[in-house]
């Protein structure tokens, strides 16, 4: 059986659609076989031709060969469905300008796209060399050199819009040549909504170079946002990074920036969007790190938390420790959910005691020898600090996993 690769079949439909729309007429590249490789009609894709169509009707059909990286196939154009009478010599030539065309912009593709390939191997930590990547991406005028975070943007309820109401397009029913035209439209307008898209958070963030977007595909943006103090100044205050991790410090301006653009793209798009943010971690291969916490952020905050919201592992609660499978990631988490503590020792102690008494204020009074008002002064401190009540069901279960994922490194 001949194999048939990827980079063939994308040439195949990109010369059949586009034969399609110029000559108006079914269009069908076949193997050495007489197999539907692609048609302008989908329902024959995989069907042997001459018994579908019957020889004596092939026989009238325009034939030109396709050839593409050592491999070969058949283009057979039909009749024009209007009757339309093109000389055969001047659609030959046509046909092969098309797949002249077409070899060139997949062998040569745009600078636009060879950006966003090198954008999307980053975030799917398919780099292995970070030198040669870095010389690449100052190639294509973007500076990967300094800290960047990955905000990750969902708006797919507009750039798709939700299968997108395509029933007004006005195609005539009946023509084979209908679901090619009507998947190129529905492509046109996913890329130009996505540019509305990516065009609007560059302008909220006034600084293009400091905000790289990258399509991911299916209307999800990806932001690699410049993460350090200075490009984050107008969402920053001064204490919130004291005691806090590298890969945790800035995020609070972060969020305030994302909630920022989240109004921005809701008010230029009119539709529902969800955003994701990754913590920063450090060098090139620490943007695949922030770009799965953004994931796994927005994966787990859309669906228990809901729509047109911002989503952090930070602010996950439980389901952050069940949702993440990576150790190292949940045990970030708790140093994070815990850093405010770091240097309160006594309230550190207090905690402990609370939750190995089943949170049970008298019995913990009595063992750290203390009275029940300076135990709930304590407790006040410790959730006035943190952000979370020990005394509530769901903050107690977080701050005793942390506790103990803590105590792993200890």
């Amino acid at each position: 059986m001949l194999e048939i690769t990827t980079g063939f079949l994308e040439v195949a439909a990109a010369v059949t659609a586009k034969v399609t729309e110029l000559l108006y007429a079914p269009v069908f590249v076949v193997d050495q076989r007489g197999v539907v490789l692609t048609s302008s009609d989908p329902a024959f894709a995989g069907r042997l031709l001459h018994w579908e169509y019957g020889e004596k009707r092939l026989e009238k059909f325009l034939r030109v060969p396709l050839c593409h990286a050592a491999e070969t196939a058949e283009i057979l154009v039909g009749e024009s469905y209007n009757c339309e009478v093109i000389p055969s010599r001047l659609a030959h030539a046509l046909v092969e300008l098309v797949v002249n065309q077409t070899v060139t912009q997949i062998q040569f593709p745009s600078q636009h796209k060879i950006k966003n390939r090198l954008l999307y191997d980053l975030l799917h930590g398919r780099i292995t060399d970070e030198s040669i990547a870095l010389e690449q991406a100052a190639q294509l005028s973007m500076d990967l050199s300094q800290p960047r975070a990955v905000i990750l943007i969902d708006a797919a309820d507009y750039v798709l819009e939700k299968e997108n109401n395509m029933a007004g397009i006005p195609f005539p029913e009946g023509k084979p040549d209908n679901q090619i035209k009507l998947n190129q439209q529905k492509a046109a307008i996913e890329q130009r909504r996505t540019k509305v898209v990516i065009g609007s958070i560059v302008s909220f963030f006034q600084l293009p170079s400091d905000t790289i977007c990258v399509d991911l595909g299916q209307g999800n943006i990806g932001v690699l946002k410049a993460s350090n103090s200075r490009n984050l100044d107008p969402w920053a205050t001064c204490e919130e990074s004291q005691g806090v991790s590298a890969s945790w410090a800035n995020l609070t301006a972060l969020k305030r920036a994302a909630n920022a653009l989240l109004v921005r793209l809701q008010n230029d798009t009119n539709a529902s969007i969800n955003i994701g943010i990754g913590r920063y971690h450090p060098g090139l291969k620490g943007l695949a790190r922030s770009y799965e916490d953004a994931h796994i952020a927005l994966s787990l905050g859309t669906r228990l938390q809901g729509v047109n919201r911002i989503h952090c592992l930070g602010d996950m609660g439980i389901a952050a420790f069940v949702g993440i499978a990576d150790e190292a990631t949940k045990i970030d988490l708790a140093k994070y959910l815990l850093s405010p503590l770091n240097h309160e020792t006594e309230l550190l102690m207090t905690l402990n005691t609370f939750f190995s008494e089943d949170c049970c204020p008298s019995s913990t009074a009595k063992r750290l020898s203390i009275h029940r008002n300076t135990l709930s002064y304590r407790l006040d401190k410790i959730a006035s600090l943190t952000g979370l009540e020990p005394r509530k069901f769901d903050d107690a279960v977080q701050m005793r996993l942390s506790l103990l994922l803590r105590s792993l490194q200890a």
